[in-house]
């Protein structure tokens, strides 16, 4: 058995890691395909495609290539944007959206985007008021 595997598996990687390391390190300390596939669960194609891997370029080969891309805000720049977000005595999501493109440049794809940062400062994007503006006191019925 390969000490790098074994190394890998201990670090506690990512489930998929674990799972493709797990597959090679059966497969060299001598399980056949159909004894992979009873335990993990996977193909035989699966033990092959990493297995190969492995044999072309280690341990690295069986790692995550894809890490996510870079947020538009930095982590202090989003404290500063939810800080702001706080401070203000209402919000309106336009002028999030403006605060955001004037002080940091940043302009989101997605409106969820904004609407994370809402929620991260504490606020419920679907709720704006406490109460319905269009209540009139007067027909309520009391009791």
């Amino acid at each position: 058995m390969a000490s790098d595997l074994t190394e890998l598996i201990a670090s506690n990687p990512d489930p998929r890691e674990l799972k493709r390391a797990v597959a090679v390190q059966m497969y060299l300390s001598g399980l056949k395909h159909r004894e992979i596939q009873g335990i993990l669960a996977v193909s035989s194609g699966f033990i092959s495609k990493w297995t190969q891997q492995y044999d072309l370029g280690g341990v690295a080969n069986l790692k995550l290539s894809y890490r996510g891309s870079a947020g538009y805000l930095t982590t202090a720049q989003r404290t500063e944007v939810i800080t702001w977000i706080q401070t203000q005595a209402y919000w309106h999501l336009p002028e999030l959206q403006a605060h955001l493109e004037d002080d940091y440049n940043v302009v989101f794809k997605s409106k969820q985007s904004y609407y994370d940062l809402l929620t991260e400062a504490g606020l419920s994007w679907k709720k704006s008021q406490k109460r319905n503006p269009k209540t009139d006191p007067e027909l309520v019925k009391k009791n």
